[in-house]
């Protein structure tokens, strides 16, 4: 047998294992939605009106030119803004899955879930628009990814699915942004959601440009409410749109095989860049943990370009512009809240 001959042999049977495993992995059932332990506390909810006078405020100490509005919504489901249904009301809901515990130190891969099934049990009947951030379906890419997710759900249960996963592929460590389709309803180990009825309605439009402080965008929201409100517990979701400028962003290489305990090693392990804009954010944020152990803040974005990830900050001060569209939730859903709880690993 020649050398060649060998060669092919071989590389048939890495392709036929390579092949086996993915079709193992994407058959991969989700745990089942009835059997988690589902936690509800109510938000303390503020006039849009209200909110409007107190981010404009808050916002103008980090940015030179802030303009907040309390306005009908546009069309979100418009490719400038890419959402899978038209508006941020009815029912307005954060729902937070699993967390960050399930992933550090080490990787616990049975934490694959069902948006589908568990947003359903959540909102009761009708249709579901559910926007945010968190671990992508791993099976579906045979390895570890962010996910990005962005999907309606009918009255009928039919899907519309505008997620994205974003991954480290190649020898380079290059970032590769990937829909995914509509049949794929899978997320795992950590999400934050914004769900809501995708009913149009008022919301707070946001623009913001230059930043003259040191805070990120979020993160002068989430700090400013909590200072107006202090004990009272305030959240918010929707979208935002990075349109000029970069961000510091990262992408979650695949799950490390040894166990990761510190900030710094979190830092070794995940894969950063800095991602021009047009980025599309979506995620949530709220103003105190609610005594079930949430994550405070937590954006992902997508591009229509090959970037997509976590976001950080904005890296381009002088030409950064952000226009928001953000509703205030009324309730937040916990599910599968970790036994076993840290608070490394929620930047």
């Amino acid at each position: 047998m020649t050398i060649k001959r060998v060669v092919e042999q071989i590389f048939n049977i890495i392709q036929r294992i390579l092949v086996k495993t993915k079709w193992k992995n994407s058959a991969m059932s989700a745990l089942n939605a009835n059997e988690l332990l589902y936690e509800e506390k109510s938000l303390y909810k503020p006039p849009l009106e209200e909110l409007q006078n107190v981010l404009q405020s808050i916002l103008t100490r980090n940015f030179e030119n802030v303009t907040v509005n309390v306005s009908q919504c546009p069309n979100l489901s418009a490719s400038e803004y890419g959402l899978m249904d038209i508006g941020l009301g009815g029912c307005p809901t954060l729902l937070e899955l699993g967390g960050a515990p399930y992933l550090l130190p080490k990787v616990q891969k049975d934490k694959l879930y069902d948006i589908k099934a568990i947003c359903r049990k959540s909102m009761g009947e009708g249709k579901i628009l559910a926007v945010g951030a968190g671990a992508g379906p791993y099976p579906l890419r045979n390895t570890n990814c962010e996910g990005i997710f962005n999907l309606s759900i009918s009255a009928q249960d039919e899907i519309k699915n505008g997620s994205y996963t974003a991954k480290i592929t190649g020898l380079q460590e290059d970032c590769l942004l990937e829909p995914i389709p509509d049949t794929e309803t899978r997320c795992a180990l950590l999400l934050n959601l914004y769900v809501c009825r995708g009913e149009p309605g008022p919301v707070l439009k946001i623009n913001c440009k230059k930043r003259t402080g040191h805070m990120n965008f979020i993160e002068c929201i989430r700090k400013g409410l909590y200072e107006k409100y202090q004990d009272k517990c305030v959240g918010l979701g929707g979208l935002f749109l990075l349109k000029n400028g970069k961000a510091h962003q990262h992408v979650m290489r695949d799950f490390s095989r040894s166990p990761i305990h510190t900030e710094s090693e979190l830092n070794q392990w995940l894969k950063f860049f800095e991602m021009p804009g047009t980025l599309h954010a979506v995620g949530t944020l709220v103003t105190h943990e609610h005594d079930l152990d949430l994550r405070l803040q937590h954006f992902h974005s997508f591009s229509r370009t090959k970037w997509g990830g976590h976001y950080h900050y904005d890296t381009t001060p002088d030409t950064i512009e952000y226009e928001a569209y953000f509703n205030v939730a009324e309730r937040i859903v916990r599910v599968d809240k970790p036994k076993t709880t840290h608070k490394f690993g929620r930047d």
